[in-house]
């Protein structure tokens, strides 16, 4: 017969182990098995098929003291369980400051509406004190949970939690549950408003007195509505005369992104290698590299002459083409698949390369690259791109 035992309770040392040796006296054959601890509370589940003395089982487990529910499980519904093998799987992710009951019951409903069904949610972020000056009023704090789901995802659903995400202020992604997502080795990363919290040629241009004039020529490119080689060449001749020494100045006073630091020295600890495509300076990219631990950096080649600048930038220029160019050509260098390569920008001259990437993601974007990338953060800092490609909190903690 085949039965689901299903336990819960305070959970002890050996508990498991105990129910796994009656189980074997018994002569049982586990079919499948689960289990989960919430806050020193026992979930287990183990669907097994028993020759013989359901009752006698029944009555050694309430000895040991176990709290249990018996499911019988008839072989049709068995059949149809084995025979959904192999069927569409996608993640989940959902990702806010802070996440409540409101939160997770709209997705729910999305998911439920949309025909798809969840196989298990996990927590991926770390155990929040309730009050301290890291707790759960702090504007740095992260919560995210990770649904597994059963099915297959379609256009109205990735709107209907757009929807969602615009609504609750909270960040969604949905990715195939594939053997690439667990293995991703390669990270690229845009820079100005992407890895730093400013635009560098704004701050130049405040330096010559050109602010005004690059900033809004900066807004039409990173929009979609310039041309960003046209758009680079006019900001960039606008700061002609510009002493190399201001320059030294702006990149001794980068600021980096909220998680920045410790996104680069994850994956770093983890084996994977990390770059910087960027449209802005290679000046600045290099100060990255060695900040951060940066393995590979593209960047655009500002014309310096007698120590001030030209005006002019070298070629080749660093545009969108050519950050997917540079994404590929870093993929064939490592040997890796384009699908084991992650992506983060936050213009529309980022496109392409999020495009070319496995996994590709807008953060905190402009809305052309927010609608047209597949993944989007725009509530959390850059370390939460961990828990997109399922790297929990405490695989990162230090020991």
């Amino acid at each position: 017969m085949l039965i689901l035992i299903n336990i819960f309770g305070e959970d002890r040392p050996g508990l498991t182990s105990e129910m796994t040796v009656l189980l074997s006296e018994f002569d049982a054959a586990i079919l499948d098995v689960g289990q989960a601890v919430i806050h020193n509370h026992l979930s287990l589940g183990l669907l097994v098929s028993l020759p013989v003395g359901l009752d006698s089982l029944k009555k050694a487990i309430s000895n040991l003291g176990i709290v249990a529910k018996f499911t019988p499980i008839d072989s049709d519904s068995y059949e149809n369980w084995v025979g959904m093998q192999g069927r569409n799987r996608q993640i989940l992710t959902l990702l806010a400051r802070r996440i409540d009951a409101t939160h997770l019951a709209v997705v729910c409903k999305v998911i439920e509406t949309h025909g798809l069904s969840i196989d298990n949610i996990t927590r991926l972020s770390g155990r929040v004190p309730l009050s301290d000056d890291n707790g759960a009023d702090n504007t740095t704090t992260k919560a995210c949970i990770e649904f597994s789901l059963r099915g297959a995802v379609n256009k109205s659903f990735r709107e209907a939690l757009l929807k969602v995400c615009s609504n609750q202020d909270i960040d969604i992604a949905v990715q195939e549950d594939n053997v690439f997502r667990r293995h991703r080795r390669l990270i690229a990363f845009d820079m100005d408003s992407t890895l730093i919290k400013t635009e560098v040629i704004d701050q130049l241009a405040k330096l010559v007195g050109s602010a005004s004039e690059v900033a809004a020529i900066t807004e039409q490119a990173m929009h979609g509505r310039l041309d960003f080689r046209e758009s680079l060449k006019r900001r960039v001749s606008l700061l002609a005369g510009l002493p190399e020494e201001k320059m030294r100045l702006i990149a001794s006073r980068l600021p980096l992104t909220e998680g920045a630091k410790n996104l680069v020295s994850s994956v770093k600890k983890l084996g994977y290698k990390t770059a910087i495509l960027s449209g802005g300076f290679m000046y600045f990219g290099k100060v990255l590299q060695n900040t951060l631990g940066i393995d590979y950096v593209f960047a655009n080649e500002l014309e310096i002459i007698n120590g001030q600048l030209t005006g002019h930038v070298r070629e080749p220029i660093v545009d969108s083409e050519k950050k997917a160019e540079l994404l590929r050509m870093l993929a064939k260098k490592e040997n890796i698949s384009l699908q084991q390569v992650v992506a983060v920008g936050d213009g529309a001259n980022d496109l392409e390369m999020l495009q070319a990437a496995g996994l590709g993601i807008a953060f905190h974007a402009k809305p052309f690259l927010r609608e047209n990338a597949k993944q989007s953060i725009s509530t959390l800092g850059l370390d939460s791109i961990l828990y997109l490609m399922g790297i929990r909190d405490r695989d990162t903690l230090s020991p």
